[in-house]
């Protein structure tokens, strides 16, 4: 009965206008909504907790297409959410693991540090740190670790551009920004200065001389990993045009790059597409599949 008043109450705010009021609740209620009203079959939350650190939230979520054995080989998505890197928590974010799991993918969700405990560049380091341990042990769990691709949202899509933009990352974590097949980033910013004074990104990185080495547009370069930028033109949080320089950049050095603009889009509704209640904002999950599956596809040596 109790679960039947959740949906039904649900199901009010999603299709009777309340669509807010399940944003104002943040990633717990999108995750609710989309535990209790979209297709529940096809994903397994294999793995809740795994260390990947020392550190309290140095630890991570392992979501598998139902069925995975540990002999199979399949595609890996580690997805970082966002929160202007002040929020967040992996459980809440089972929807997007259960998304991309749906699609084949084995779907790595890590918390990392946020502000006031951590700051520039903490959340780097423990993505880079979760990247890492994914490639050293994502095959225990049936994934490749030859097929390792990232994806996130927001600040998290920032993490995830800045590990496969700037090599250090990745070899400060003892591994190396050639594990990173592709990225798909959803409503991030890239080249976001001067900070409003005060804001989240000021607080959470505008101590760092120079600046621009906190700026993911600083670093594009032709060898690095393809990108793929999803972004709302609706986008009042983080404007579109982070994602449109960022792939003029990244064109002009050579680089792979794909920018997919969502015409009336929030910065919300790119994230809450992933969503089965609320997929029909938009073809944001089908579009950054089909750019992962084509990142992480299988290499064929050349016939000798």
């Amino acid at each position: 009965m109790i679960k039947f008043l959740i949906v039904a109450i649900l199901l009010v705010l999603l299709f009777g206008g309340g669509t807010r009021l399940i944003v104002a609740g943040g990633a717990k209620s999108l995750n609710l909504g989309d535990r209790l009203l979209g297709d529940g079959d096809g994903a397994t939350l294999q793995v809740a907790g795994q260390p990947y650190g020392s550190g309290p939230r140095n630890k991570l979520d392992i979501w598998v297409p139902t069925g995975t054995r540990k002999t199979d080989r399949l595609p890996v998505i580690v997805w970082l959410y966002g929160g202007g890197w002040y929020s967040g928590a992996r459980e809440d974010y089972g929807f997007a693991g259960r998304a991309f799991a749906k699609q084949g993918f084995i779907v790595v969700i890590p918390d990392y540090r946020l502000v006031p405990e951590g700051h520039w560049p903490d959340f780097l380091e423990d993505s880079a740190a979760a990247v890492a341990w994914t490639d050293a042990h994502i095959a225990n769990y049936g994934g490749d670790p030859d097929r390792i691709a990232l994806s996130g949202h927001s600040a998290g899509a920032y993490n995830a551009v800045m590990l496969a933009l700037d090599p250090k990352w990745m070899k400060s974590a003892g591994s190396d920004v050639s594990v990173i097949r592709g990225v798909a980033a959803l409503a991030g910013p890239y080249d976001f200065v001067p900070f409003e004074k005060g804001g989240r990104a000021d607080v959470a990185m505008g101590d760092i001389r120079p600046i621009e080495r906190t700026q993911p547009i600083a670093f594009v370069r032709a060898d690095a990993p393809p990108l793929w930028l999803g972004h709302g033109t609706a986008d009042d949080v983080v404007r579109v045009g982070n994602s449109q320089r960022l792939a003029a950049a990244m064109g002009k050095a050579g680089g792979a790059v794909a920018l997919r603009t969502y015409d009336g889009l929030s910065h919300n509704d790119l994230v809450m597409a992933l969503t089965g209640p609320l997929s029909y904002k938009g073809p944001v999950l089908a579009d950054a599949t089909d750019f992962l599956r084509g990142a992480t596809a299988r290499r064929v040596s050349p016939a000798r």
